[in-house]
């Protein structure tokens, strides 16, 4: 095969003055394109799970609509309304804030453990970080295209679904959004949890360093999450209101879309009793003896939930941001 050279430079250098050959794949090319390469089928699943969600939900809000219109946009929770819609939509909401709930512990999974683990268990890492490209380009390639594909699609899904959900918040799971599934499927919650599951399934599978027991050890590690969100994170995320009525009085009028989180008693000076106080037996004489007058309602006023949300997807992000530091450090200072 011939071989030529530039005009002028000496024999014996055309190969050394070559430039090194590019890969370009449309759009991405050199380590992005890499990184695409190797985890396609799992990141093309992801866009047509996307694109699928967001047809669904649109589709969806067809029917939801036209129920609302024949009902009254605002009808109540409650009734004969919230049965008809129960029986018509009530199944529909469950099925897909259950799907919306399992995707970020999907991308944990699935995405997080191997991403790096598998690198590492089938020894490639090393190919790669011994060549010309640094640790440190090869690590933000490998982070950041499919944490940045992965929390693009999140945050389409949770915009789709919050566009389906927001008009009939107040029928669905009977208006309770704090424990019905809406907080983690709405607004920017969804984009912050999968980020930060899959930023801590990255950090496992460094730690572990095989693909299998990386997947494993984020599948126990999101259960412990989930029990931790749900029970102590959530619920503290905004502070409660309270509404206070006579003892023997109607019930509490709560604003439109309250979730109701507690019951108390209370003496007039605003001192709370357990609910069951002085129940059973001569409980006249016992409310009486302590000064109980009032029954109270502590609740979360719907108007709280965006911010309540945007509380907890900043401690979400700043947690993930936080995970992938560790896991950038010990990238570039340790052996992988």
């Amino acid at each position: 095969m011939t071989r030529t050279r530039a005009a002028g430079a000496p024999a014996g250098t055309a190969d050394a003055a070559a430039p090194a050959p590019t890969v370009r794949r449309g759009l991405l090319h050199g380590l992005p394109w890499l990184v695409w390469h190797r985890h396609r089928a799992l990141l093309r699943t992801a866009l047509l799970i996307t694109v699928a969600g967001c047809a669904t939900f649109a589709y969806q809000r067809l029917g939801l609509m036209d129920f609302l219109h024949a009902h009254g946009a605002s009808a109540p929770a409650g009734g004969r309304v919230a049965m008809d819609f129960q029986n018509s939509f009530g199944g529909m909401f469950r099925k897909d804030i259950q799907v919306l709930e399992l995707l970020p512990v999907l991308a944990g999974i699935f995405l997080g453990a191997p991403l790096i683990a598998g690198e590492q268990e089938r020894g490639t890492v090393k190919l790669v970080t011994t060549q010309s490209v640094s640790r440190g380009r090869w690590i933000a390639a490998t982070l950041g295209l499919p944490l940045a594909l992965v929390a693009a699609c999140s945050a389409l899904l949770s915009a789709a679904f919050t566009w389906l959900w927001t008009p009939a918040h107040a029928l669905v799971g009977d208006g309770d959004w704090l424990q019905s599934g809406a907080f983690d499927t709405t607004g920017p919650v969804p984009v912050a949890k999968t980020l930060f599951l899959a930023a801590c399934g990255i950090a496992l599978g460094v730690l572990i360093r095989r693909v299998t027991a990386a997947m494993a050890a984020t599948l126990v590690f999101t259960a412990a999450f989930a029990l931790v969100w749900d029970e102590k994170v959530r619920p503290v995320l905004g502070t409660l209101r309270s509404v206070s009525y006579p003892y023997n009085g109607d019930g509490p009028r709560l604003p439109p879309g309250s979730v109701r989180i507690d019951d108390w008693v209370s003496t007039a000076d605003g001192k709370l009793y357990g609910f069951g106080t002085c129940v059973g037996g001569d409980s006249g004489a016992c409310r009486a003896k302590l000064g109980i007058v009032n029954r109270v309602t502590q609740y979360f006023d719907y108007g709280q939930m965006a911010g309540m949300q945007w509380l907890g997807a900043a401690i979400l992000l700043a947690l993930a941001a936080v995970v992938l530091g560790c896991v950038v450090w010990r990238a570039q200072r340790r052996p992988l």
